[in-house]
Protein backbone atom coordinates (compact mmCIF):
# COMPACT_ATOMS: atom_id res chain seq x y z
CA UNK A 1 0.00 0.00 0.00
CA UNK A 2 1.15 3.56 -0.96
CA UNK A 3 2.03 5.45 1.86
CA UNK A 4 0.48 8.91 1.88
CA UNK A 5 2.07 12.27 3.28
CA UNK A 6 0.82 15.68 3.38
CA UNK A 7 3.43 18.44 3.40
CA UNK A 8 2.08 21.13 5.70
CA UNK A 9 3.08 24.49 5.24
CA UNK A 10 2.58 26.78 8.37
CA UNK A 11 1.71 29.65 7.22
CA UNK A 12 -1.34 28.48 5.13
CA UNK A 13 -2.34 25.55 6.53
CA UNK A 14 -3.33 26.70 9.89
CA UNK A 15 -6.79 24.16 9.95
CA UNK A 16 -4.04 21.48 9.70
CA UNK A 17 -1.91 23.23 12.67
CA UNK A 18 -5.27 23.64 14.53
CA UNK A 19 -5.90 19.76 13.92
CA UNK A 20 -2.41 18.48 15.20
CA UNK A 21 -2.32 21.29 18.17
CA UNK A 22 -4.24 19.45 20.76
CA UNK A 23 -3.07 16.06 22.76
CA UNK A 24 -6.07 14.22 22.42
CA UNK A 25 -6.43 14.84 18.35
CA UNK A 26 -2.67 13.38 18.25
CA UNK A 27 -3.68 10.40 20.00
CA UNK A 28 -6.85 10.08 18.08
CA UNK A 29 -4.61 10.07 15.04
CA UNK A 30 -2.06 7.94 16.27
CA UNK A 31 -4.95 5.38 17.13
CA UNK A 32 -6.48 5.59 13.39
CA UNK A 33 -3.30 4.93 11.74
CA UNK A 34 -3.06 1.81 13.48
CA UNK A 35 -6.70 0.39 13.31
CA UNK A 36 -7.97 2.23 10.26
CA UNK A 37 -11.79 1.60 10.26
CA UNK A 38 -12.21 1.82 13.93
CA UNK A 39 -16.07 2.80 14.71
CA UNK A 40 -16.30 5.89 16.74
CA UNK A 41 -17.42 3.66 20.30
CA UNK A 42 -14.00 1.75 19.65
CA UNK A 43 -12.06 4.90 18.75
CA UNK A 44 -12.74 6.45 22.43
CA UNK A 45 -12.26 3.32 24.32
CA UNK A 46 -8.93 2.62 22.80
CA UNK A 47 -8.07 6.59 22.99
CA UNK A 48 -9.06 6.52 26.72
CA UNK A 49 -11.25 9.74 26.03
CA UNK A 50 -14.98 10.27 26.43
CA UNK A 51 -16.67 9.65 23.46
CA UNK A 52 -18.15 13.20 23.41
CA UNK A 53 -14.64 14.58 23.16
CA UNK A 54 -13.65 12.08 20.76
CA UNK A 55 -16.78 13.39 18.78
CA UNK A 56 -15.51 16.98 18.93
CA UNK A 57 -12.32 16.47 17.98
CA UNK A 58 -12.98 14.40 15.51
CA UNK A 59 -15.13 17.41 13.76
CA UNK A 60 -11.95 19.79 14.12
CA UNK A 61 -9.97 16.60 12.01
CA UNK A 62 -12.50 16.29 9.52
CA UNK A 63 -12.50 20.42 8.58
CA UNK A 64 -8.87 19.54 8.45
CA UNK A 65 -8.56 17.29 5.58
CA UNK A 66 -6.82 15.00 8.16
CA UNK A 67 -9.66 12.56 9.15
CA UNK A 68 -12.59 11.43 7.24
CA UNK A 69 -15.46 9.71 8.75
CA UNK A 70 -17.78 7.39 6.95
CA UNK A 71 -21.51 6.11 7.85
CA UNK A 72 -21.60 2.34 7.67
CA UNK A 73 -24.87 0.60 8.16
CA UNK A 74 -24.55 -1.98 11.72
CA UNK A 75 -26.43 -4.55 13.23
CA UNK A 76 -28.72 -1.66 14.26
CA UNK A 77 -29.13 1.06 12.49
CA UNK A 78 -25.79 3.02 10.94
CA UNK A 79 -22.29 3.19 12.82
CA UNK A 80 -19.69 6.20 12.04
CA UNK A 81 -16.29 4.34 10.66
CA UNK A 82 -12.95 6.67 11.00
CA UNK A 83 -9.86 6.62 8.63
CA UNK A 84 -6.84 8.57 8.88
CA UNK A 85 -6.35 10.47 5.45
CA UNK A 86 -2.55 10.55 5.65
CA UNK A 87 -0.23 8.27 6.96
CA UNK A 88 2.66 10.76 7.67
CA UNK A 89 2.26 14.46 7.79
CA UNK A 90 5.30 16.85 7.81
CA UNK A 91 5.34 20.59 8.62
CA UNK A 92 8.20 22.52 6.98
CA UNK A 93 9.29 26.01 7.37
CA UNK A 94 11.70 26.60 4.69
CA UNK A 95 12.30 25.06 0.89
CA UNK A 96 11.98 21.40 2.52
CA UNK A 97 8.29 21.25 1.33
CA UNK A 98 9.07 22.47 -2.11
CA UNK A 99 11.96 19.51 -2.49
CA UNK A 100 9.72 16.93 -1.01
CA UNK A 101 6.93 16.97 -2.93
CA UNK A 102 8.96 18.41 -6.34
CA UNK A 103 7.71 14.76 -7.47
CA UNK A 104 3.89 15.41 -7.41
CA UNK A 105 2.15 17.58 -9.36
CA UNK A 106 -1.24 18.72 -8.43
CA UNK A 107 -3.99 20.46 -9.82
CA UNK A 108 -7.50 21.46 -8.71
CA UNK A 109 -10.56 21.45 -11.34
CA UNK A 110 -13.52 23.46 -10.43
CA UNK A 111 -16.61 21.05 -10.19
CA UNK A 112 -18.42 22.86 -13.66
CA UNK A 113 -15.37 22.63 -15.51
CA UNK A 114 -16.26 19.51 -17.23
CA UNK A 115 -15.84 19.46 -20.90
CA UNK A 116 -18.40 16.29 -21.93
CA UNK A 117 -21.40 15.17 -19.96
CA UNK A 118 -24.33 12.68 -20.74
CA UNK A 119 -27.00 12.44 -17.34
CA UNK A 120 -30.38 11.42 -16.77
CA UNK A 121 -33.00 12.84 -14.40
CA UNK A 122 -33.44 13.05 -11.32
CA UNK A 123 -30.40 15.43 -11.97
CA UNK A 124 -29.10 18.75 -11.20
CA UNK A 125 -26.77 21.43 -10.58
CA UNK A 126 -26.31 24.42 -7.85
CA UNK A 127 -23.44 26.77 -6.63
CA UNK A 128 -23.12 27.79 -3.11
CA UNK A 129 -25.88 30.50 -3.57
CA UNK A 130 -28.32 28.82 -5.67
CA UNK A 131 -30.15 26.16 -8.13
CA UNK A 132 -28.69 26.48 -11.25
CA UNK A 133 -31.20 26.85 -14.32
CA UNK A 134 -33.47 24.04 -13.92
CA UNK A 135 -33.95 20.95 -12.15
CA UNK A 136 -34.08 17.45 -13.50
CA UNK A 137 -33.51 18.81 -16.84
CA UNK A 138 -30.04 17.49 -17.93
CA UNK A 139 -29.65 20.32 -20.84
CA UNK A 140 -28.99 22.50 -17.68
CA UNK A 141 -26.10 21.00 -17.33
CA UNK A 142 -24.47 22.65 -20.09
CA UNK A 143 -25.83 26.04 -18.69
CA UNK A 144 -22.64 28.76 -18.95
CA UNK A 145 -23.42 29.79 -15.31
CA UNK A 146 -22.49 25.85 -14.40
CA UNK A 147 -18.59 27.16 -13.83
CA UNK A 148 -20.15 28.26 -10.64
CA UNK A 149 -21.31 24.60 -9.85
CA UNK A 150 -20.08 23.48 -6.24
CA UNK A 151 -22.40 20.62 -6.14
CA UNK A 152 -23.94 18.53 -9.05
CA UNK A 153 -26.16 15.00 -9.03
CA UNK A 154 -27.70 12.79 -11.13
CA UNK A 155 -29.32 9.31 -11.67
CA UNK A 156 -26.98 7.44 -14.78
CA UNK A 157 -24.71 8.96 -17.01
CA UNK A 158 -21.22 10.76 -16.94
CA UNK A 159 -19.25 13.82 -16.09
CA UNK A 160 -15.82 14.28 -17.66
CA UNK A 161 -13.58 16.49 -17.27
CA UNK A 162 -10.39 17.49 -18.95
CA UNK A 163 -6.90 18.21 -16.66
CA UNK A 164 -4.16 19.67 -18.16
CA UNK A 165 -0.87 17.29 -18.09
CA UNK A 166 1.82 19.13 -16.47
CA UNK A 167 4.25 16.41 -16.28
CA UNK A 168 4.60 16.58 -19.72
CA UNK A 169 5.05 20.24 -20.17
CA UNK A 170 7.84 19.80 -17.31
CA UNK A 171 9.57 16.57 -19.50
CA UNK A 172 9.37 14.47 -16.44
CA UNK A 173 7.05 10.91 -16.63
CA UNK A 174 4.07 10.33 -14.88
CA UNK A 175 4.89 6.62 -12.67
CA UNK A 176 1.09 6.98 -10.63
CA UNK A 177 -2.09 9.27 -10.78
CA UNK A 178 -4.56 10.35 -8.35
CA UNK A 179 -8.15 11.15 -8.47
CA UNK A 180 -9.64 13.04 -5.22
CA UNK A 181 -13.32 13.81 -4.80
CA UNK A 182 -15.78 13.63 -2.50
CA UNK A 183 -18.59 11.35 -3.31
CA UNK A 184 -22.20 9.86 -2.73
CA UNK A 185 -24.85 7.94 -4.14
CA UNK A 186 -27.98 9.67 -5.09
CA UNK A 187 -31.75 9.13 -4.21
CA UNK A 188 -34.68 11.88 -3.93
CA UNK A 189 -33.79 12.70 -0.26
CA UNK A 190 -31.42 10.24 1.41
CA UNK A 191 -30.86 7.19 2.54
CA UNK A 192 -27.77 5.63 4.28
CA UNK A 193 -28.11 2.45 2.80
CA UNK A 194 -28.38 3.45 -0.78
CA UNK A 195 -25.48 1.71 -2.97
CA UNK A 196 -24.11 3.30 -6.33
CA UNK A 197 -21.47 1.76 -8.33
CA UNK A 198 -19.35 4.71 -9.27
CA UNK A 199 -17.04 4.01 -12.23
CA UNK A 200 -13.91 6.10 -13.00
CA UNK A 201 -12.54 6.28 -16.58
CA UNK A 202 -8.75 7.58 -17.39
CA UNK A 203 -8.12 8.51 -21.04
CA UNK A 204 -10.77 6.06 -22.03
CA UNK A 205 -9.73 3.16 -20.12
CA UNK A 206 -12.10 1.98 -16.59
CA UNK A 207 -9.54 2.04 -14.04
CA UNK A 208 -12.37 0.51 -11.95
CA UNK A 209 -15.65 0.58 -9.58
CA UNK A 210 -16.50 1.60 -6.12
CA UNK A 211 -19.96 1.21 -4.42
CA UNK A 212 -20.37 4.29 -2.71
CA UNK A 213 -22.77 3.20 0.35
CA UNK A 214 -25.25 5.01 0.36
CA UNK A 215 -26.94 9.47 0.20
CA UNK A 216 -26.20 11.30 3.86
CA UNK A 217 -28.48 13.14 4.93
CA UNK A 218 -28.02 12.37 9.05
CA UNK A 219 -26.92 16.33 9.38
CA UNK A 220 -25.64 19.11 7.47
CA UNK A 221 -22.42 18.90 5.77
CA UNK A 222 -19.57 20.90 7.45
CA UNK A 223 -19.81 23.71 4.33
CA UNK A 224 -22.97 22.80 3.21
CA UNK A 225 -25.18 26.21 2.77
CA UNK A 226 -27.57 26.71 5.06
CA UNK A 227 -29.83 28.26 2.30
CA UNK A 228 -29.51 23.94 0.89
CA UNK A 229 -32.53 22.41 2.81
CA UNK A 230 -31.85 19.09 4.71
CA UNK A 231 -33.70 16.58 3.07
CA UNK A 232 -31.04 17.20 0.23
CA UNK A 233 -27.50 15.34 -0.30
CA UNK A 234 -25.51 16.94 2.72
CA UNK A 235 -22.02 15.02 2.20
CA UNK A 236 -20.28 12.20 0.54
CA UNK A 237 -17.37 10.15 1.40
CA UNK A 238 -13.87 11.83 0.42
CA UNK A 239 -11.78 9.23 -1.97
CA UNK A 240 -9.05 8.56 -3.67
CA UNK A 241 -8.02 6.26 -6.93
CA UNK A 242 -5.28 5.48 -7.44
CA UNK A 243 -3.66 3.84 -10.42
CA UNK A 244 0.33 2.66 -10.12
CA UNK A 245 2.47 0.70 -11.80
CA UNK A 246 0.87 -2.31 -9.39
CA UNK A 247 -2.70 -1.49 -9.99
CA UNK A 248 -5.82 0.51 -9.53
CA UNK A 249 -6.76 1.01 -5.57
CA UNK A 250 -9.33 3.33 -3.55
CA UNK A 251 -8.07 4.71 -0.45
CA UNK A 252 -5.41 1.43 -0.30
CA UNK A 253 -7.74 -1.20 -1.22
CA UNK A 254 -6.61 -2.93 -4.66
CA UNK A 255 -9.95 -2.88 -6.86
CA UNK A 256 -8.36 -3.83 -10.38
CA UNK A 257 -5.32 -4.58 -12.14
CA UNK A 258 -5.72 -2.10 -14.60
CA UNK A 259 -2.05 0.10 -14.29
CA UNK A 260 -0.29 3.29 -14.97
CA UNK A 261 1.20 2.14 -18.32
CA UNK A 262 -2.02 1.02 -19.20
CA UNK A 263 -3.11 4.70 -19.58
CA UNK A 264 -0.55 6.16 -22.05
CA UNK A 265 0.03 9.29 -19.76
CA UNK A 266 3.33 10.22 -21.19
CA UNK A 267 1.82 10.20 -25.08
CA UNK A 268 -1.09 13.46 -24.16
CA UNK A 269 -0.82 17.08 -23.38
CA UNK A 270 -4.06 16.29 -21.11
CA UNK A 271 -5.70 13.66 -18.82
CA UNK A 272 -9.61 13.49 -19.32
CA UNK A 273 -11.47 11.54 -16.12
CA UNK A 274 -14.91 10.70 -16.28
CA UNK A 275 -16.70 9.71 -13.50
CA UNK A 276 -20.12 7.60 -14.35
CA UNK A 277 -23.09 5.92 -12.84
CA UNK A 278 -23.82 3.41 -15.55
CA UNK A 279 -27.77 2.28 -15.93
CA UNK A 280 -27.28 -1.06 -16.70
CA UNK A 281 -24.76 -1.50 -13.55
CA UNK A 282 -25.61 -3.50 -10.23
CA UNK A 283 -26.27 -0.85 -8.00
CA UNK A 284 -26.97 2.29 -10.60
CA UNK A 285 -28.00 4.55 -7.60
CA UNK A 286 -26.84 7.86 -8.90
CA UNK A 287 -24.05 9.61 -8.04
CA UNK A 288 -23.31 13.25 -5.71
CA UNK A 289 -19.96 14.98 -6.36
CA UNK A 290 -19.32 17.86 -3.85
CA UNK A 291 -17.22 20.48 -4.58
CA UNK A 292 -15.91 24.24 -2.86
CA UNK A 293 -18.62 25.11 -0.63
CA UNK A 294 -20.37 21.82 -0.08
CA UNK A 295 -19.93 18.72 1.96
CA UNK A 296 -17.73 18.21 4.52
CA UNK A 297 -14.42 19.20 2.69
CA UNK A 298 -13.73 22.62 0.91
CA UNK A 299 -12.19 21.25 -2.24
CA UNK A 300 -13.28 20.67 -5.98
CA UNK A 301 -11.64 17.21 -8.08
CA UNK A 302 -7.61 16.99 -7.11
CA UNK A 303 -5.90 15.40 -9.41
CA UNK A 304 -1.73 14.39 -8.63
CA UNK A 305 0.73 12.79 -10.73
CA UNK A 306 3.87 11.26 -9.28
CA UNK A 307 6.64 11.64 -11.46
CA UNK A 308 9.95 10.73 -12.76
CA UNK A 309 12.79 12.74 -14.07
Amino acid sequence: MNQKFLVIDPEKDLAAIKGVSSLPRIKLLKELSKRPGININDLAQAANLPQSSVSTHLQVLEKAGLVRVEVQKARKGNQKICFAVYDELIVSFQSKAEELSSDLIEVSMPLGLYTNNAVTAPCGICSTEGIIGLLDVPETFMDPERMRTSLLWFTSGFVEYQFPNNAKLRGDSIEAIEIVMEVSSEVPGTLANWPSDIVVSINGHEVGVWTSPGDFGDRRGTYTPDWWKLKGSQYGMLKTWSVTDAGTYVDGLRISDVNASNLALDDHRSIRVRVEVKAEGKHPGGLNIFGKGFGNYDQDLLLRLKTRR
